[in-house]
């Protein structure tokens, strides 16, 4: 065993990494490689040349690549190199201008009844600037 491998919070799957299989992490992952399958993890954090094909389910996601297949998550950040095909489902969610989602938005409620989905606008010059 790695010295500190029983300490270790995060794990890092780098770009020349392809896993093909589910994976499952109880800590924070950060890929930058290719995942074919499923993918359950703390938090996530996808590089932009990263490609996830499979469901992802996370605490938070911070995507800037690929990921063609469904996402459940508390926080969703969608960065502007974002590509998401599939159904997303989050408590919160920051999708930046660029960023592409297909697929069908589902807020999941978790505290008051009845509240509207928290929506943040991250830059909105260029609709101002179609004006």
């Amino acid at each position: 065993m790695a010295t500190g491998a029983r300490h270790t919070t995060f794990s890092i799957l780098g770009s020349d990494v392809v896993v093909t299989g589910n994976i499952a992490a109880s800590v924070d992952l950060h890929v930058d490689g290719k995942i074919d399958g499923d993918l359950k993890c703390a938090n996530l954090v996808q590089g932009e040349a990263s490609e996830i094909k499979g469901s992802v389910i996370a605490d938070t996601a911070k995507i800037a690549g690929l990921l063609d297949g469904a996402i459940e998550a508390k926080t969703l950040i969608v960065h502007a190199t974002a590509r998401i095909t599939g159904d997303v489902t989050y408590e919160n969610i920051t999708i930046e201008n660029g960023g592409k989602v297909e697929g069908k938005l589902s807020h999941r409620r978790h505290g008051a009844a009845g509240k509207a989905p928290p929506l943040e606008v991250v830059d909105n010059k260029s609709a101002v600037a179609g004006l």
